[in-house]
């Protein structure tokens, strides 16, 4: 749990970027440092994950194919109190101010040290009220269950499911990226498994269990997606 989250509460954040190699060494560098990410890849990503999802703060890139990030920041900020820190290739006043109009708490330029952006995140979320991200709470729905992100529980109606340890891992990394697919080798690495074909098999193995805890039709699966040649996809409603 990081610094900033309270007790039972793992503050997650919406990381948008276009470029898929530092989008995905921030998300592991974020996530080993006890935060919640779910990242996407342009504006209108971003907009699908806002529609479902609840956030404690968000951080976007600037240049972005499609709306720009000071478009998404001023779209946001309509509607959302959470905090906004924007990634600018440019170091400008004039661009700075542009995000600050925008509705951004803060900036970063690019190239930086991820510790400096981390720093950052602490900074501002310590400044956000309590529950700045809303007060929905932060679940996924999946037809008659849910999961909770802040706990990591799956429940069907009132009742709780019970989920091994590896289910756990497993439903909190597909998680974090609902509707992008997760590569097997990376569910491989994130399980602790020998990353070779045992370890994809258990993998599979894993996947197969965790339907039958999802899915009215574990054979016909809905929610828990195989993107062929992508990997596994949560999807929810």
């Amino acid at each position: 749990m990081s610094d900033d989250a309270t007790p039972g509460h793992q503050a997650h954040v919406l990381l948008v970027d276009d470029d898929e190699r530092i989008r995905g060494l921030l998300q592991k560098f974020l996530m080993r440092n006890g935060y919640l990410i779910t990242a996407a890849r342009d504006a209108d990503h971003a907009r699908r994950l806002l529609a479902g999802l609840d956030f404690d703060m968000a951080i976007l890139d600037v240049m972005m194919p499609g709306d720009n990030g000071y478009v998404l920041c001023a779209e946001i900020r309509e509607s959302r109190d959470m905090p906004i820190l924007m990634l600018t290739a440019k170091g400008e006043t004039s661009d700075r101010i542009t995000g600050l109009e925008s509705g951004a708490d803060d900036y970063l330029s690019k190239p930086f040290e991820p510790k400096e952006l981390l720093l950052r995140l602490k900074a501002i979320l310590r400044r956000a009220p309590a529950g700045g991200g809303g007060a929905m709470p932060k679940t996924l729905h999946l037809g008659t269950a849910r999961y909770d992100l802040d706990r990591g529980e799956l429940y069907r109606g009132p009742d709780p499911v019970r989920l091994t340890a590896t289910e756990t891992t497993l439903m909190r990394v597909l998680a974090a990226t609902p509707h992008e697919p997760v590569s097997r080798a990376d569910l491989v690495e994130k399980l602790g498994r020998d990353g070779d074909t045992s370890g994809e098999r258990a993998v599979d193995v894993q996947i197969t269990r965790l339907r039958r805890k999802l899915e009215s039709d574990p054979k016909q699966p809905r929610y828990l997606q195989t993107v062929r040649g992508a990997g596994y996809m949560l999807a929810p409603d």
